[in-house]
């Protein structure tokens, strides 16, 4: 099994593991989030009303795809852990899920209007990163946007425990200038990005965000 295969066969065995949890801890996140509802509303507020957007490791709640949903959106949702996309469609049964890996998607070339990332690709080794993004530029349009949220900092490492369950998961950490150099480096225009301070209620570490654009095609 090659490093990419085997991080993410751990992501979902991990997630498998702690989908229920995972979803009655954070399946209303956003009613606590000002910022990211914003946030949302601004990359929202960049697309047609209707527009297809990738939830890409869209979790057990769905509830980034839902909140976009409700602006209008059409949504699918993908991610690797069967029981994560057993949740997610029992509650938006009005949206479609998928099970997939994000780093090696079954949807076609330019299929989608805009993709949302999360806090996906911070279980993933960061030399191995640049393979889900060259799959998010794959799928997109040309003209298309991606959405990334990560974790701040400078290292990654295998953790023994989640959301306080027993199992192992990958947590690979970015700062500014690395994800910046990421999503540049494959393809993308920087439309945005900054960095905010964690919710007293949230793990003790800054979040960055960053729309990317893919360059319209060419005359």
């Amino acid at each position: 099994m090659d490093p990419l295969e085997l991080a993410h066969s751990t992501t979902r065995q991990a997630y498998n593991l702690v989908a229920d949890k995972y979803h009655s801890l954070f399946g209303n996140e956003l009613s606590e989030k000002e910022y990211d509802r914003m946030l949302l509303d601004f990359f929202a507020d960049r697309l047609e009303k209707g527009s297809l957007i990738c939830d890409a490791g869209c979790g057990p709640s769905g509830h980034i795809g839902r909140y976009l949903t409700n602006k209008g959106m059409a949504i699918i949702g993908i991610d690797i852990s069967d029981r994560c996309i057993e949740l997610a469609s029992a509650l938006n049964p009005d949206m479609h899920f998928v099970l997939g890996d994000i780093a090696k998607m079954s949807f076609d070339n330019e299929s989608f209007d805009a993709v949302v990332s999360y806090y996906s690709i911070i279980h993933t080794p960061k030399n191995l990163v640049h393979i889900i993004l060259r799959e998010y530029y794959r799928v997109l349009k040309p003209g298309g946007y991606l959405l990334i949220a990560i974790k701040a900092g400078s290292d990654e490492r295998l953790q023994t425990e989640f959301i306080g369950i027993e199992t192992e998961i990958l947590l690979s950490l970015f700062d500014e200038n690395e994800i910046r150099e990421y999503i540049i480096s494959n393809g993308f225009d920087i439309f945005f990005i900054e960095k905010r301070e964690p919710y007293e209620f949230e793990t003790n570490y800054e979040r960055i965000f960053v729309i990317g654009k893919k360059p319209e095609r060419s005359l």
